[in-house]
């Protein structure tokens, strides 16, 4: 077990006790401690993106590898062992136990996750939203502006969960009427009244959706990509990032009332049932909408920046959505920034430490190197990590 002295800042949101339980490589671990930012450093594969893993288990979602109940299991365990994550967590509303993991009662071949807040079972996943907003950069993120969409819309709907914690039921909702529309239509004595129920749902919580991403955005594009660090010399180091969301639904809800917009994609969906039913899924919809990012100074899309801006505009997003939050919730979100410090110049790993200070947010890093953290010794809590074992170092 691994112990800090508390610390009394005032910060409004923060993990005290993070437990795992046959959790990647760790067969059962613990950690304690403060409300400071935490760096974890230590060596390639030694253990440190998975413990910023189980803390993304914290909110709703499948974390920040998008990995699979059964793939987070250790690979080690008993036959009949499940993984499990709990955390002790201070919150705006005073402290809160979280447990999350697989459900040893499912059936066999099936996985099932169970949430638990303050010991009692949740009904789902979407109660973790009301006490806990997370969000993560991690390497893999580096061609977000240059991949394909549904990165972009799973890392924008991350921010979105903070402002809206039902969001997450929303989508939930509007993927599986989403495939089971998939399957009724290959079949050819489909049910009408099915059918137009599954479209009924996939209209109102698609447009739920929209809404929701929709108000977030016109909120960060407010607040600006900007942080405050620039030395009053206005050549920021994280750059304004302006934001748009492109699709259908959007622009419905651009020239419309949302319930206009709900009656529209109702029957947009079954004018698309032709052409659902040979793709295999929604011409129209949210799983449509993409996130598109210019760099506001030059109006350059973020796809072609240099590797450099586009670290810099993704980062500046978060700190903005994590400004916004502490307004909103009266605590900025719980920041897991993966090997980020590594891939920024001195001046703006500089700037990103003050700006995790000066939030109040508790940032978890990630790194190989101590010296890269330099900046926060003795105003962060640091542990180092090796095979799986987890000793503190301050």
């Amino acid at each position: 077990m691994i112990t800090a002295v508390p610390d009394e800042s005032p910060r409004a949101l923060a993990v005290r006790r993070l437990t795992v339980t046959d959790f990647r490589c760790y067969d059962q671990a613990r950690i304690e401690t403060d409300r400071r930012p935490v760096v974890l450093t230590g060596p390639n594969g030694a253990g440190k993106t998975n413990l910023l893993e189980a803390v993304s288990f914290l909110a709703p979602g499948r974390g920040l590898r998008r990995a699979t109940l059964a793939e987070v299991l250790r690979r080690q365990a008993a036959r009949d062992a499940v993984w499990g994550v709990a955390a002790q967590l201070d919150t705006p509303r005073g402290a809160v136990t979280v447990g999350t993991g697989c459900d040893p009662a499912a059936p066999a071949g099936t996985a099932r996750r169970l949430v638990r807040i303050d010991g009692r079972p949740a009904a789902g996943q979407a109660a973790l939203g009301d006490h806990v907003a997370v969000v993560w950069l991690t390497p893999q993120m580096d061609r977000l502006f240059v991949e394909g969409a549904g990165n972009r819309r799973r890392f924008f709907d991350r921010l979105v969960f903070g402002f809206h914690p039902g969001h997450a039921g929303h989508l939930t909702a509007y993927e599986q009427a989403m495939r089971d529309r998939a399957r009724l239509l290959k079949d050819d004595r489909r049910d009408a009244g099915w059918l137009a129920a599954l479209e009924e749902t996939m209209a109102a919580n698609g447009i739920a959706v929209a809404a929701a991403r929709r108000e977030v955005l016109a909120r960060l594009q407010a607040a600006g990509g900007v942080a405050r660090f620039d030395g009053g010399r206005g050549d920021t180091p994280f750059p304004r990032a302006d934001l748009a969301l492109t699709g259908t639904l959007e622009a419905w809800l651009d020239a419309s009332p949302a319930l206009a917009a709900e009656d529209t994609y109702r029957a947009r969906l079954a004018d698309n049932r032709g052409i659902d039913a040979a793709a295999g899924g929604a011409a129209d919809g949210p799983n449509r909408t993409d996130l598109t990012v210019r760099h506001a100074a030059s109006d350059m899309p973020a796809g072609q920046c240099s590797t450099g801006e586009q670290k810099a505009l993704l980062i500046g997003i978060v700190l903005a959505h994590a400004r916004l939050l502490a307004v909103e919730r009266a605590a900025p979100p719980l920041l897991l920034l993966d090997e980020v410090a590594a891939h920024l110049d001195r001046r703006r790993r500089a700037a990103l430490f003050e700006e995790i200070l000066a939030s109040g947010a508790q940032a978890w890093l990630t790194g190989t190197d101590r010296e890269l953290f330099a900046a926060l010794d003795r105003r962060a809590h640091f542990f180092g990590v090796q095979d799986a074992h987890i000793s503190e170092q301050d």
